[in-house]
């Protein structure tokens, strides 16, 4: 998990941005061939990495963290120089780079790997046994970053196009990984698992999970045709398992309505059961919930609707859209990730069960808001926004948002065309923003300052006096003017206030009740 900092060092910026070292070449393919050891928490092997000559330049930066070791870099059958900078690797190229060629380098590396104590929010690999003895083992490294595991180019700007994936391990245990399994090879008293992502996969969404597997699957008629789920759980919660993922194909109903088509049909859909929570990894979503409904078997709601679903499943399904298919470029960008998808998880409430009903789990979710830092983080240092509110927040947000728009079927359109526009895409909050703005009609730049850049929450203050409401906005941004529907006497209404008085008289009967709808994320007072 990234910790709260107060400055920034010189690897925070070798992690955090697009280095000379990094700007100059384009990520087309890796093939990632490691075996892993787990008596000894061990991870050996190489990867090779295919990539686009921009321009001529000659040193390129590769990313490994200690205490692994990466020991060798070759070219063409050359052994390279490198010059180690902490988990930064700057490997000398000795042959002319030209743009627009296609080369490859082989970047070897071994070591103990990180190992994760609370996955996955402090990532690395969790070296774990299951109830009968077998080794259970796991991949997680978001923000902390995929070169906690392996050598790659780590920065979320540039997603390689396709990616091999070959996981050596002992024969009794199974390595499930993203995409497609496309051949098992039997080495000795080990095998070799090679699966083939066939779409473009940001860093952290590659995984291993290794265990022992049993394997079930389904074919879902989709939007996109006949959509493999493939499901991959502990031996012994087989049967559990056909009864709990029964939830899956309903989550594929919902998300495709609400949000298209599901962005990976070619690579597949899995859930793949680890020793941790769970994690959105690209068309191997993995799962640690217990078989139980809600987070953990609680409502983070609080309302009982929360306890519809099961957390794990619907929130991290929800990130295929909204983090594997639209994926950020900085981490200071993370909102895109967390609060769509946390928005999606009423979303499959209001498909399933009805608009009050996602209404009641997005509201309910607010008392878990902290306000302690805003949702955005800082550029180039790898460094996230408020770790809490970019979920409850940013949800809350998305669904006040929505009021605004005042036609469901134009949200939808919106949602879907995010997808669609942003199709296997790294971006940035800006475009994001700017394509709501377009599509609704509304300059929405306040709206999205006033909630991603600062803790301040709109608060309506208002003063009735007899047939008379004053109204204005307070703790606001300047050129806040956002319109809020209010509900006089039983009866709704539209208000549309700024930071100065205003002034809305009742011709008939005397003001004897006055609220904010609960559907906008805002404070009032009566003054």
């Amino acid at each position: 998990m990234l910790q709260e900092k107060n400055s920034f060092n010189r690897q925070d910026t070798l992690r955090g941005s697009i280095t000379p070292e990094r700007a100059w070449w384009d990520l087309t393919y890796y093939h990632l061939d490691i075996r892993v050891d787990p008596d000894k928490k061990y991870i050996s092997g190489k990867n090779t990495i295919q990539y686009k000559v921009l321009e001529s330049e000659s040193v390129m930066q590769i990313d490994l963290q200690t205490p692994l070791v990466l020991s060798r870099a070759i070219q063409n059958g050359k052994e390279l120089d490198i010059i180690h900078d902490g988990n930064a690797h700057f490997i000398k190229l000795e042959e002319q780079q030209i743009p627009n060629d296609i080369n490859s380098i082989e970047v070897y590396y071994e070591g103990h790997p990180r190992e994760a104590i609370r996955a996955p929010w402090d990532g690395g690999i969790s070296w774990k046994k299951d109830t009968n003895g077998n080794h259970f083992i796991a991949s997680s490294c978001q923000g902390l970053g995929a070169s906690v595991w392996w050598p790659c180019k780590d920065h979320m700007y540039d997603e390689v196009d396709s990616m091999l994936i070959s996981v050596n391990v002992p024969s009794k245990l199974m390595d499930v990984s993203n995409g497609r399994l496309r051949k098992v090879e039997q080495i000795g008293d080990t095998k070799t698992y090679h699966w083939f992502v066939s779409n473009p996969i940001n860093n952290y969404g590659v995984n291993i999970n290794i265990g022992d597997y049993a394997n079930f699957s389904e074919v879902y008629d989709g939007l996109g045709g006949n959509l493999l789920l493939d499901y991959y759980v502990l031996r012994d919660n087989l049967e559990k398992a056909k009864a709990h993922f029964k939830v899956t194909p309903k989550m594929m109903e919902a998300f495709e309505y609400w949000f298209g088509q599901y962005p990976f049909y070619a690579d597949s859909f899995k859930l793949v059961e680890v020793p941790y929570l769970g994690m959105e990894h690209q068309s191997s979503v993995t799962y640690g919930n217990d078989y139980q409904n809600g987070y953990r078997g609680t409502d983070l709601s609080g309302t009982g609707w929360g306890l519809k679903f099961d957390f794990i499943i619907i929130h991290e399904a929800g990130h295929e859209w909204f983090a594997n298919n639209i994926t950020y470029k900085d981490i200071a960008d993370m909102w895109i990730h967390e609060s769509f998808t946390a928005y999606s998880e009423n979303l499959f409430l209001d498909y399933f069960y009805g608009k009050e009903a996602s209404a009641d789990y997005v509201i309910g979710t607010r008392k878990n808001i902290m306000n302690d830092r805003p949702i955005i983080g800082l550029y180039n240092v790898n460094y996230k926004g408020s770790g809490t509110d970019m979920y409850y927040k940013g949800s809350n947000m998305l669904h006040t948002l929505r009021q605004l728009i005042e036609d469901d079927e134009k949200w939808r359109r919106i949602l879907k065309g995010l997808n669609r526009t942003f199709y296997h895409q790294t971006v940035t909050t800006q475009q994001i923003e700017n394509y709501i703005s377009e599509q609704t009609g509304y300059d929405l730049s306040e709206f999205f300052d006033q909630y991603l850049r600062t803790t301040m929450i709109p608060t309506l203050e208002y003063q009735i006096d007899d047939r008379s409401l004053k109204y204005r906005w307070t703790n606001i941004i300047a050129k806040f003017d956002m319109p809020v529907e209010v509900i006089i006497n039983g009866k709704n209404q539209w208000l549309y206030p700024n930071a100065e008085w205003k002034t809305l008289t009742s011709e008939d009967n005397p003001i004897t009740s006055f609220e904010v709808d609960r559907d906008f994320y805002v404070d009032s007072k009566k003054i």
